[in-house]
This record gives C-alpha cells, structure tokens and sequence, in this order.
C-alpha cells in the first residue's frame, strides 16, 4: 500500500497504476499524466528568461568543475545551466510539487526520493547548430560517485515537446544491458555526437535490438526515465526553442562512494564541492541545502519551504 499522505484526491489519480511501473521496470521510461498546470508551466518559462537576463535569488557558495553555466557571451547555442532548483526560487517552488516526487517513488519503487541535481536547458530553433544534438548517454556515467543504480531523471519541457522541436528519444529497454563497451569515452560522453555504431556495439553485446521512442510530450506532462538507460535527442527544428528541465533524482539509499580512475585520480561529481560532509568526512547526498527530500512529504519538506532546508 502507497502512502498517500500530501497529494489531494485528484493527484492520487495521476500517479503510475501497477501496470505503469512495470512498463517502467521493462522499458526504463514513462510518460506521465498532467502533473503540472499550464500556469504552472508558463511560470517555469518566464522565470528562466528572468535567470536568463542575470537574476539569482541566490547564488552558489563556490564554483565547482565542469559546472553548465551559459551566458550570453556563448552565444547562440544550446544553453545548460545547473542547479536551477538551488538559484531559482520560483522554479524551486515548482520542481518540489509533492507530485512529481511521489512520481518518481512509484516508479522506482522506493519509499523516498531526493533531489540530486536540476539543469534548465534551452535549445534554439537552429537545426544545423551541433551543440543541438545531445548524443546517446545514460546518466549514471555522469554520476560515478553515486551508490544507486536505481536514479532517475524526469524531463520536464514547457510546452508540447515533439520530435521537430528535438524531443527527448528514449532506447528501450537499455536500462537493462549489463555488457557496456570499453572505449575511453564510453557512449554518454557529449563530445560523442551521432556515435550510434558504438550503441549499435553495446546492444549486440547484450543480444537486444535497438529500439529508439521519440516521445511526444504534452505541456504539462514528463518524462521519467531510469539513469542507466540509454537515451538522447535531435535538433530543434521547430520555428521556437525547446525549453525544459532536466531533473535528477535519488532513491533514499543513494549515498556517496570512492570513485578512482586507473591512473589513481579521483574523479568527483560537482556536487563533491558544494554540499556538506558526513562525519566520516565524504559529501553528504542528503545535504538538504542541494539535495532536499521530494517525498514523502514532511512538515516544511513541501515547494513553500524556505531555503535553509527541511
């Protein structure tokens, strides 16, 4: 039995049935039902051209490596900008609605989620721009200080997301390869644009076939997909840029571990820089500064909490 303890009647409604999570559990992604309102949408796009033309409602306390931080001064190129839930106090409040986190713990069946990291994306209606094409990854490359294999990302546009304006394209079932290639750059590495004959590799190394779903996303809906699994997107094609969200989640038993290249170098997360130590001395994933519980819902847990955490 779910714990539906802050969600209202009509939300209960709106979460994944059994036949959903086991979907999920087979495909490795999930379009959801409308969990955000179209105000609610419109308030996420005019808050990122707010952060676009240089308001913070905070800042972060130092800079870590490898940090996304477009400005103007890029250009006109496809914009990444991280850790929108801790500089943004708007689009905070919208990210911690009960709902997307009761979501998330449906589906990777587990009693809590937190937050791990959120990046405001916009890409512009330039289709011959590189930077538009976001080459096959899966995230838990990106997260090789993380316990979990059970995160998850959900993918939230601020319109209609279709495959012209360079939707998400989810390979199913790929959560599920065991066999990944041993390259330098494992497929997941953005600088790997179009590299599907090394996808191509890994599904014939794991007997499946490559099965790629361009999702089309209603305004309001999202994406929720399991970060081993192989996904990717096009260029934007459309006469408007696709804006979004891309939000990253952890199961409650996420926690930090030792990650040492062959060389010997550690390779850190950007998180490693910022959020608070254990006793032991290692970066706290709980840190409820950047990493605040989603659910289940506690007294001051909720989108009107205040910025000093739970």
């Amino acid at each position: 039995m779910y714990d539906h303890s802050g969600l209202t009647a009509e939300e209960v409604e709106l979460l994944p049935s059994e036949e959903d999570v086991r979907l999920y559990s087979e495909r490795g992604w999930y379009l959801s039902e409308k969990l955000l309102t179209d105000a609610e949408v419109d308030t996420l796009t005019d808050a990122s051209e707010r952060y676009y033309a240089g308001q913070r409602d905070r800042e972060l306390p130092k800079r870590p490596d490898r940090l996304a931080d477009w400005t103007p001064a890029d250009g006109d190129v496809q914009r990444n900008n991280d850790y929108i839930h801790y500089q943004d106090e708007t689009m905070r409040k919208i990210l911690r609605k009960p709902i997307i986190g009761a979501v998330a713990a449906r589906l990777a069946q587990t009693p809590s989620i937190r937050v791990f990291q959120a990046t405001l994306i916009y890409k512009p209606p330039i289709a011959e721009e590189k930077s538009n094409i976001v080459s096959w990854h899966f995230d838990k490359y990106f997260w090789p200080t993380c316990s979990s294999d059970e995160m998850l990302t959900a993918f939230i546009p601020f319109h209609d997301c279709t495959e012209e304006s360079g939707t998400i394209t989810m390979v199913n079932g790929s959560h599920r390869w065991r066999h990944r290639h041993g390259a330098a750059r494992p497929v997941g590495d953005p600088r790997d644009v179009g590299r599907d004959y090394l996808l191509n590799g890994d599904a014939e190394r794991n007997g499946a076939v490559v099965e790629k779903v361009p999702v089309h996303i209603p305004k309001g809906h999202m994406t929720f997909h399991h970060c081993l699994l192989y996904h990717g997107s096009g260029a934007n094609r459309s006469p408007r840029p696709r804006r979004a969200i891309s939000f990253h989640l952890q199961d409650g038993t996420n926690a930090y571990r030792d990650h040492t290249l062959s060389d010997g170098r550690q390779e850190p997360y950007k998180h490693d820089f910022l959020v608070r130590r254990t006793p032991a001395g290692q970066p706290d994933y709980s840190d409820p500064e950047f990493c605040p519980v989603l659910w289940p819902v506690r007294e001051g847990d909720g989108p009107e909490a205040s910025f000093t955490g739970e």
